[in-house]
């Protein structure tokens, strides 16, 4: 038997739990950041108008473990692009070019990348960089765009066909 749980009353659950919440995800190793999360969590379920929920805490702590891998998984992902960027900056010259040149026509590459993924849409540019570069799941992309899962699978389908294509007229 689900309850009909409206927007207001899951805000309830929240503001009353909220304590409870913040516990729980230094428990699950938040550290400092389980504040940071908890407010995240607020802003997502005060624009949030979800159907029935069965068990609103139950959605609630699910909803901030969520929030805290995205996290995890983003923090990580920006390690892992520091520490290649400070690999290829570092070991010398890579290539023939002088390390000047790389960067320019790196800089320029990511300019071509840019135009590409504003010429798809919003939209579809939030989807991609989300996905991709964020590392967040299609189903909580598509929770928070207030879109369907299918919707965001087109769009990433849509945004990486232009990206392969403009890698192949790089060439």
């Amino acid at each position: 038997m689900s309850v009909s749980m409206s927007s207001s009353g899951l805000e309830a659950v929240y503001l009353a739990n909220r304590d409870k919440l913040v516990r729980f995800l230094v428990a699950r190793g938040a550290g400092d950041s389980a504040e940071d999360l908890v407010n995240d969590l607020w802003l997502k379920i005060s624009t949030l108008s979800p159907g029935p929920i069965a068990n609103p805490m139950s959605y609630l702590f699910r909803a901030a473990d969520t929030l805290m891998i995205d996290r995890y998984r983003a923090r990580r992902q920006a390690e892992r692009r520091d520490q290649d960027w400070y690999d290829l900056s570092s070991d010398g010259e890579t290539s023939g070019e002088p390390a000047g040149e790389r960067v320019i026509g790196a800089q320029q590459e990511v300019t071509r990348v840019a135009a590409v993924l504003a010429k798809l849409g919003a939209r579809r540019e939030t989807i991609f960089r989300r996905a991709r570069i964020d590392g967040v799941s299609q189903r909580q992309i598509a929770t928070e765009l207030g879109v369907s899962l299918s919707t965001v699978e087109a769009d990433l389908r849509i945004a990486t066909r232009a990206l392969i294509e403009l890698k192949e007229d790089l060439r």
